[in-house]
């Protein structure tokens, strides 16, 4: 694969995954993220 080709797959899945981190943001997906590894961190040292 040439470098021109390897650097607009690379550009392309950078923009696509800025997208849907954005998405995600809008949503507040988030939000829900923090709350589940909060829950999971309190549960891992038995205060949850």
């Amino acid at each position: 694969m040439n470098t021109r080709r390897r650097s607009v797959i690379t550009l392309a899945a950078l923009i696509l995954g800025a997208a849907m981190l954005i998405l995600g943001a809008l949503r507040g997906e988030a939000k829900d993220v923090h709350v589940k590894a909060s829950n999971i961190c309190l549960e891992c040292i038995g205060i949850g």
